[in-house]
């Protein structure tokens, strides 16, 4: 067939084209052209795209440029009072529009509150119902009769921990294990112990007047007792004496002071100095210094009590974003020194407690005993807000030890990682936590004027290691080669 059809194409005959055979090769070669000129325009209209999709995209990305150059043109007080008119704009919308009524201030106060919550731990809103309580938290003074109270467990009535020495509730006669059974009028059946500090404190002048039952007695008696600034120490010893003064001897014999600092409020240098003045008067040759539990307080305090144990070198610094890096170092004056010391810490001592056993550990003035410590190394300062009505405690820096290790425990820390104080090696002494609240038990029992000490005590094994250690330090040199 092939060669039949080969033949036909080239003999003269084929000149004369058969009229179906015309009409089908004019329709093959329309169809041709047809497709050829698709295959062109099909061409045509892909470059087309392709030019129209490219200055899609240099539009799109001419005008995000022009828009982000637009916005780094903007000033940051622009952004700033973009960012107030979200803020009232949202304010707005839910006191229009929500369902209930709303107390502004609630909102307002929560939305700070809410700021605050993105930051860290330490920083918070102290509210015009809580800057009272915060300022006497700080000054460690407020207006009222002077006593210690708590529920009692087993009579679930309002009952005196103990008076404060020296303070009108303590000079009318009120004792440890008193019920008070109305103030003011008022019966203190199922009483808070927050409901009594309320109607107890007042102004300095003012007075209250109690419903009491002495301990052991049958019928109460009437007090009017006058209100007056009472101000709580943080320098305790180990127990109170008959007297109502503290005893800071551990061991009377071999002089060795025990000392205790329930936080760093504004005078707790000054109270300190004036113990341990009266300690070296009467030949102290060692101490023992317990900040177990010790939340924290003034930085100015922390470095104040740091100074007076060391002669010279760095105590702390900080660090922070908007402030200068600032230094604390020691001064010569009036350094405590020649005896050795012990510092007790445990997991709930925390900021400045730490910069005084960090400080005195990294100078090699004291050795730590306990327990790792907290591992809270920011720094707060507090603005006042509203007239001093309220407050802003605020992060503002970090505070680094005198190795320049920074103790703060972050969020996503590890038991593995760097923070905290750590006792010095081999003086690691954990407390479980059923030890721990036996040990807070035995405490509070000590801590009540005319205490009698239990014939079964809670062993301290934290203390004793401490007085191990003084005492080993206090050995002569013969002895201890003897050993």
């Amino acid at each position: 067939m092939i060669s039949e059809l080969a033949s036909k194409s080239t003999s003269p005959a084929s000149s004369a084209i058969d009229p179906d055979t015309s009409n089908r090769t004019k329709e093959h070669v329309q169809m041709r052209t047809a497709c050829a000129t698709i295959r062109f325009d099909k061409k045509r209209i892909l470059h087309s795209c392709a030019l129209f999709m490219l200055f899609v995209i240099i539009l799109i990305a001419s005008s995000a440029f022009l828009l982000a150059d637009d916005e780094t043109e903007k000033s940051d007080e622009e952004r700033y009072y973009e960012l107030m008119s979200l803020f009232v704009d949202t304010f707005e919308k839910i006191e229009k529009n929500y369902v209930d009524e709303i107390d502004r201030r609630e909102m307002v106060e929560a939305a700070v509150r809410g700021m605050l919550r993105e930051l860290d731990p330490y920083s918070n809103y102290i509210s015009r119902n809580d800057i009272q309580r915060f300022n006497q938290t700080v000054d460690q003074e407020f207006g009222g009769i002077g006593i210690q109270v708590f529920v009692d467990p087993d009579t679930t009535r309002l009952t005196v921990m103990t008076p404060i020495p020296g303070t009108p509730a303590y000079a009318a006669g009120v004792k440890a294990g008193d019920t008070i059974l109305e103030i003011e009028g008022k019966s203190t059946d199922g009483f808070q112990v927050s409901d009594a500090v309320e109607l107890l404190k007042g102004k300095r002048g003012e007075k209250v007047k109690l419903k009491i039952l002495h301990n052991n007695e049958a019928d109460p008696i009437d007090l009017e007792i006058e209100r007056d600034v009472i101000k709580l120490s943080t320098v305790l010893g180990m127990k109170y004496n008959d007297d109502a003064t503290w005893n800071f001897w551990l061991n009377d014999e071999e002089k060795i002071a025990y000392i205790r600092l329930t936080h760093f409020s504004r005078r707790s240098s000054e109270e300190l100095q004036t113990v341990l003045d009266e300690l070296v008067l009467k030949g102290m040759r060692g101490l023992i210094l317990d900040l177990r539990s010790n939340p924290g307080g003034l930085l100015s305090q922390a470095t104040d009590i740091s100074d007076m144990f060391i002669e010279s070198g760095r105590i702390v610094s900080t660090k922070g974003r908007n402030t200068p890096e600032r230094v604390w170092d020691a001064r010569s004056e009036g350094t405590y020194k020649g005896f050795p010391m012990a510092v007790l810490v445990n997991r709930f001592s925390a900021s400045a407690s730490e910069i005084v056993a960090a400080c005195l550990q990294d100078h090699d003035r004291a050795v730590v005993i306990g327990e790792r410590t907290w591992g809270k190394g920011s720094v707060q300062n507090v603005f006042d807000l509203e007239a001093g009505n309220s407050a802003l405690k605020l992060t503002t820096a970090s505070y680094h030890r005198p190795s320049g290790k920074n103790i703060h425990r972050s969020r996503n820390a590890k038991t593995t990682d760097d923070w905290g104080v750590m006792p010095n090696e081999e003086y690691t002494i954990d407390f479980s936590n059923d030890e721990l609240r036996a040990y807070l038990e035995f405490r509070r029992k000590l801590d009540v004027i005319g205490a009698v000490e239990e014939e079964d005590p809670f062993d301290d094994t934290q203390l004793n290691k401490a007085m191990e250690y003084v005492e080993s330090k206090l050995k002569p040199e013969k002895e201890k080669e003897t050993e």
